[in-house]
């Protein structure tokens, strides 16, 4: 594996000087950029596209050919894991994900089993090595995976919810069969990054979209605790260098304090957060990853270079910030757009470090 040529990513997330504020922006390898759309429909649909690794290798390459981001983001999806785990993922247009087989029944539950990632997800971890390959250490790579709970909505509503009343009358009626659900995604989503690591991420994020919908108490009970115990199952260093760990809560502001405690290296917060609070908040427990709001770039280049400057001015000086959206990349957003943003935040933040 190369010497990586820029490793300014990683050393924000583990608080160590850095000479400017990275970026890697959420869903950076997406419907914004043209190169994307056409590859996509080369592949003739998301599914085939996630599950080949030269495509994935190609997409995920396609926003670095056009912008200096300092990291990379492997392609995929969040629903991969159930989707090994029998229930049939498919994508129904202008729905978004679906499952053929949801969660229903107590035997269907007490029945499932995690995945063995180099089996049944082998598609992934060959592209994690493609990629990283393919990278030849210009940056670093991230894996990912989605978060326990965010997998269980998916898996019991069998595809997005704005209520997630399946799931919520499991928590309150069954909660042993939500435990269960939990318990075998935790032990999947930890098996998976690891074989990710050993592959050749170099860093992780566990996305817990959904844990924000969850009550207080509820949101520890449910969430925080499984999202705990893939942190505390994970290879943390690899290489003779330290792998971290992002976890992001979508939603999660109020409990900020209690997320940072669990193990992990990073923070990512969504853009109703102030940025200078949370890190007034967390102290030098972790570093924090965010918050531009996504939508802020569908305005002039001038009102997002102004929309970076307060954010840079509300961190402050020093490292531990790591550049991101509060949430991906809308797919209306101006490409150009995005090259405004990574250039104003490369020149703006060098005056705090």
């Amino acid at each position: 594996m190369s010497t990586l040529k820029n490793d300014t990513f990683l050393r924000a997330l583990l608080r160590e000087p850095t000479e400017y504020t990275p970026i890697w922006i959420m869903r950076q390898a997406g419907r914004y950029l043209p190169e994307y759309c056409e590859t996509r429909r080369r592949a003739g649909s998301f599914l085939t596209l996630c599950k080949s690794p030269d495509m994935a290798t190609e997409v995920t390459l396609q926003p670095l050919a056009r912008y200096p981001l300092d990291a990379a983001i492997l392609f995929s999806d969040i629903l991969t894991i159930p989707d090994a785990m029998g229930l049939g993922l498919y994508f129904a247009e202008g729905e978004g994900p679906k499952f053929e087989r949801p969660l229903r029944e107590e035997w269907e539950i007490r029945n499932l089993a995690a995945p063995d990632p180099t089996d049944r997800l082998g598609y992934v971890i060959d592209a994690v090595r493609q990629i990283r390959k393919a990278l030849d250490g210009s940056v670093p790579l991230i894996g990912f995976s989605g978060s326990p709970f965010t997998l269980a909505c998916y898996m019991i509503e069998g595809g997005g919810s704005d209520t997630f009343s399946r799931v919520k009358t499991m928590l309150y009626d069954r909660p042993d069969l939500l435990d269960h659900i939990l318990a075998v995604n935790a032990e999947a989503v930890t098996s998976y990054l690891n074989a990710q690591i050993e592959a050749g991420a170099q860093a992780v994020m566990i996305f817990d979209s959904w844990g924000g919908a969850l009550a207080a108490g509820k949101y520890q009970r449910f969430s925080l605790k499984y999202m705990k115990q893939v942190v505390d199952g994970l290879t943390r260093e690899k290489d003779g260098r330290k792998v971290p760990v992002i976890v992001f809560t979508k939603g999660g502001g109020l409990w900020l304090e209690e997320i940072a405690a669990i193990g992990c290296d990073g923070l990512g917060l969504d853009w109703t957060v102030d940025l200078g609070d949370a890190r007034r908040r967390v102290g030098r427990r972790v570093a924090l990853q965010g918050n531009l709001d996504p939508n802020s770039l569908f305005a002039s280049p001038q009102a997002i270079e102004a929309e970076v400057a307060q954010l840079l001015a509300s961190y402050g000086a020093g490292s531990g910030h790591v550049f991101n959206l509060g949430h991906g990349v809308s797919q209306f957003t101006k490409p150009e757009h995005v090259g405004a943003l990574v250039e104003a935040v490369h020149r703006l933040s060098r005056a705090y470090h």
